[in-house]
């Protein structure tokens, strides 16, 4: 099991600029859950720290889409202590590029992207 720093339980604001993107990776979740992998494995008790907003279920539906299209695997160790762990695949990595220019292009069109979602709903 590594040991890392815990994920901040604040890592993802409601008003992150992801929920603004007119396209998604994978599920309404996954790109969340693949930033949290990011530094490595994590167990699914840490990753509902910052995804506090996800049912357990739909979590764990995310996290399984994830593992069969092959950017998350699954890890059963064998010492019940060390439990499972999810932890992102090399092809999940190299999605990680794509995902940082995602969302560092909604952040810079954040004023933009919010104006078009409040005209749309107005109508």
């Amino acid at each position: 099991m590594t040991l890392h720093r815990p994920l901040p339980p604040d890592m993802f604001d409601e008003l992150c600029p992801s929920s603004l993107l007119p396209f998604r990776f994978g599920d309404k979740w996954a790109a969340l859950v693949m930033r949290c992998l990011e530094d490595g494995p994590r167990r699914f008790s840490e990753l509902r720290v910052p995804l506090a907003r996800v049912t357990p279920k739909v979590l764990t539906q995310s996290l399984r889409g994830l593992e069969r299209g092959g950017l998350v695997s699954r890890t059963v160790h064998a010492d019940p202590k060390a439990g499972v762990e999810y932890a992102l695949t090399p092809l999940g990595r190299s999605m990680l590029e794509p995902m940082n220019a995602a969302c560092e292009w909604a952040a810079e069109h954040w004023d933009e992207l919010l104006d078009a979602r409040e005209r749309h709903i107005a109508t």
